[in-house]
């Protein structure tokens, strides 16, 4: 049975008309006109338990007002949301228990506060069992390395050790549904491998669904195996990030690094283009439908003196950007 179920859901935001002058603001005080602003238009999907689902979209596509309509904040125009069978903004209470959020611009935790007592009072909040809490808390410290953490003040806290504070605080309830906004927005190599290891675990051992939403790409493609893309307020893509993969990012490729490079023209299989011609380096591009890089990477190594090579696989952005230029209207 899905964990999130969401049918037909929109919402419609009523914008104020105002114009200039004194005259603008009498008129909008006694007779006010609004136009209407689509945010969400009429889109549905479903998730099931343990899926890590990436939710992504240029901003103003529409991904914060469905996370927002999803956590019980909005009300929607029309349309459904059940999150485990519950309506999330008719039974904000009972949602709220059960979920859990992080936004990676704001901060749940007590500004002035040691993270401890933060973590103590949302412990509270919730009605965590004395004897849980402290095993969760234990977990928490040696997996998000929190153990130094634990006494000092938010403020005091780098980017890095905040956003691992607020994945413990966000889990330390054992949600069954978590929203992710962006949970390695500035971090470096390190802390994002040590945040994704973290969440990846904790989906594989508690069963946690979660909808990730971030502009880091690479989060989404060492997380997720399926992708919701929204643009306008409408959901333009749902499936997994293989099946984008192999519809769109059909050309590999390869660069090779040369003893030395003939004057003659270089013969290459059907399908395939040279990039740059350097006199130690070539680069091609081939389509993976009309050759393989291995028959590309013979052809070249029977014409020339190659000492090494490497091949590019098309990264999540750049197919990311032919769906919102038109490709999958082909």
């Amino acid at each position: 049975m899905p964990v999130i179920e969401v049918s037909q859901l929109t919402k419609v935001f009523k914008i104020p008309k105002k114009d200039p002058g004194i005259g603008g603001a009498v008129k909008s005080l006694f007779r006010p006109e609004f136009d209407s602003k689509t945010a969400v238009d009429h889109i549905s999907f479903s998730i099931d338990p343990g899926e890590i689902v990436g939710y992504i979209g240029v901003n103003g596509a529409g991904k914060y007002t469905t996370i927002k309509m999803l956590t019980g904040v909005l009300l929607p125009t029309s349309g459904a949301a059940r999150i485990l069978g519950r309506d999330p903004h008719r039974q904000r209470v009972d949602n709220a228990r059960e979920i859990g959020v992080v936004f990676g611009q704001r901060t749940q935790l007590w500004w002035d506060l040691a993270l401890i007592e933060s973590l103590n009072l949302i412990s509270r909040i919730y009605e965590v069992p004395a004897a849980r809490y402290k095993q969760m808390l234990d977990q928490f410290a040696e997996t998000l390395d929190l153990k130094d953490l634990l006494k000092i003040p938010v403020r005091n806290m780098s980017l890095g050790q905040k956003m691992r504070s607020e994945l413990a605080a966000a889990l330390i309830h054992e949600p069954k549904v978590v929203y992710l906004d962006e949970p390695t927005i500035g971090l470096d190599l390190i802390v994002k491998e040590r945040i994704r290891d973290f969440i990846r675990a904790q989906c594989a051992t508690t069963g946690m669904t979660v909808i990730l939403t971030t502009h880091d790409l690479g989060d989404i493609e060492e997380l997720c195996e399926r992708v919701l893309i929204i643009d306008q307020g409408r959901i333009i893509y749902d499936g997994p990030i293989s099946a984008i993969r192999d519809r769109f990012g059909k050309y590999r490729e390869i660069t090779f690094e040369t003893v030395s490079l003939s004057a003659a023209p270089v013969k290459l299989p059907r399908g395939t283009e040279i990039l740059a011609q350097e006199e130690r380096r070539l680069q091609v591009r081939f389509d993976r439908t009309r050759t393989t890089a291995s028959q590309v990477a013979a052809s070249v190594m029977n014409q020339i003196e190659v000492h090494d090579f490497s091949l590019a696989e098309p990264d999540l952005a750049s197919i990311v950007k032919q769906i919102y230029n038109g490709a999958l209207d082909g």
